[in-house]
C-alpha cells in the first residue's frame, strides 16, 4: 500500500511541480511553497527534507496561524524561566528542535510584523535569543514556508516584510490546483477510493458508476485534494454497497431539507401537482416574462415551485443543457443547481 503522505498524479503542471521541489531539495536555501488550500504544500515540504542533505535531521511543523501572536514567539524561539507568568521553567523553541534540520512553517502570512522580524534575524544570521533570555543561540536550520496568500501583494500592501520575503524567496514552487489537473481527478479518487474500501472491510473497490465519475470529473474542487479525498471517503461510506459501483457522490455533508438557517419548498412537487401558470420566460425564443394575475393564485408555495421551475426550464434550455453553464447563468454554485433540479424531478 502506498503511505498516505503519497504524492500521486501524472498531470503535466503536477510533474513540473514535483521536479522543481525535487531540484530545489539538494540546495540548502529557504524555499517557500505557494499553493491553494488542499493542494499538498506539507507534502512538497516533506520531499523538500526527505531529498535533502538533512534528510537524518529533524523536520519541524509549525502551523503559524494556529497559535495566538503572543504564544507563537514563545513556540519558535523558545523562553528562559519566568520570562513570562506561568513559565517556571525554560522551554527550546521549533527552531531549536530544528537544529540540523528542517523548520516547515505553514501559513507564514500570518505572521506579525514583531515575529516577522525576528524571523529574519534567524534566516540572516542563524541567531537567536529565547524571550527573557540575552543569551545569543546558534542554529542550524533551513526554514521552508507555505501559504496561500500573494506576498508580493502583502509587501506592496505593507502587511509581509520585504527583505523578509527576499531571505525566503530563494526558491518558490507554486502548486498547480486540481481543477487544473483534471487527468489526476479519478485517479487520486480511485485511490482514496481503495483506502476507504480497506477501511471498512470490504474485499475491495468496485469502482465509481459512469454518472459518479462525470459527477467527480465536473466538480470544480475549491478545497483541492483535501476536499476530494473527504468527498470520496464520504461517498464510500453512504453507499454502503460493497458489490455494486458507487454510483451517488456526495458532495455536502450538510446537504439536508432541515438545515438550520435555509428555508425550503417541499423537497418534492410533482410536476402534475403545480398550477396551471402562464410560462415566465419563453425557452426557445428568450421573449419576456409574461404578465400573471397574481390575484388568481390559490396556492403560494406550488405557484413559487412552479415559478422556479419555469426558470430552470428557461435557463437550461438557454444553455443548452450545460448544468454547469445554467448554475453559472443563476448565480448558483453547481451543486444548488443539482438540488434544485431535484426538487423539481428534472435530473
Amino acid at each position: 500500500m502506498q503511505s498516505p503522505a503519497a504524492l500521486i498524479g501524472h498531470a503535466p503542471s503536477f510533474l513540473d511541480a514535483i521536479e522543481h521541489a525535487t531540484r530545489a531539495a539538494a540546495i540548502n536555501r529557504p524555499v517557500l511553497v505557494i499553493g491553494e488550500r488542499g493542494t499538498g504544500k506539507e507534502l512538497i515540504a516533506e520531499r523538500l527534507h526527505r531529498l535533502s542533505p538533512r534528510w537524518s535531521g529533524p523536520l519541524i511543523t509549525l502551523n503559524c496561524a494556529a497559535l495566538p501572536e503572543n504564544l507563537l514567539d514563545a513556540e519558535l524561539f523558545g523562553y528562559d524561566t519566568g520570562a513570562f507568568t506561568g513559565a517556571t521553567r525554560g522551554r527550546p523553541g521549533r527552531f531549536e528542535d530544528a537544529d540540523g534540520g528542517t523548520l516547515f512553517l505553514d501559513e507564514i502570512a500570518t505572521l506579525s510584523q514583531a515575529a516577522q522580524e525576528r524571523l529574519l534575524r534567524v534566516v540572516e544570521y542563524g541567531e537567536l535569543t529565547r524571550l527573557g533570555s540575552n543569551r545569543v543561540i546558534r542554529v542550524d536550520v533551513r526554514v521552508v514556508g507555505a501559504t496561500n496568500e500573494d506576498l508580493p501583494a502583502l509587501v506592496a500592501a505593507h502587511q509581509f516584510r520585504a527583505d523578509l520575503l527576499d531571505r525566503l524567496s530563494f526558491e518558490v514552487v507554486t502548486l498547480p490546483p486540481l481543477r487544473a489537473r483534471a487527468d489526476d481527478i479519478l485517479v487520486l479518487a480511485g485511490h482514496f477510493a481503495r483506502r476507504m474500501a480497506v477501511e471498512l472491510g470490504w474485499a475491495g473497490f468496485t469502482g465509481f458508476s459512469e454518472a459518479a465519475e462525470h459527477a467527480l470529473a465536473a466538480h470544480d474542487w475549491p478545497g483541492n485534494v483535501r476536499e476530494l479525498k473527504n468527498v470520496v471517503e464520504r461517498s464510500l461510506y453512504r453507499w454502503g454497497d460493497a458489490v455494486e459501483p458507487v454510483g451517488h457522490i456526495v458532495f455536502d455533508a450538510f446537504d439536508s431539507p432541515y438545515r438550520p438557517g435555509i428555508r425550503h419548498l417541499p423537497s418534492i412537487i410533482a410536476a402534475n401537482d403545480a398550477p396551471a401558470l402562464p410560462a415566465l420566460v419563453a425557452p426557445e425564443s428568450g421573449g419576456s416574462p409574461a404578465i400573471i394575475d397574481h390575484s388568481s393564485i390559490a396556492d403560494l408555495r406550488l405557484a413559487v415551485a412552479s415559478y422556479e421551475r419555469d426558470i430552470l426550464t428557461a435557463a437550461l434550455a438557454k444553455c443548452r443543457h450545460n448544468q454547469r453553464a445554467t448554475a453559472t447563468a443563476l448565480a448558483l454554485t453547481y451543486d444548488q443547481l443539482r438540488h434544485a433540479l431535484k426538487r423539481h424531478n428534472m435530473l
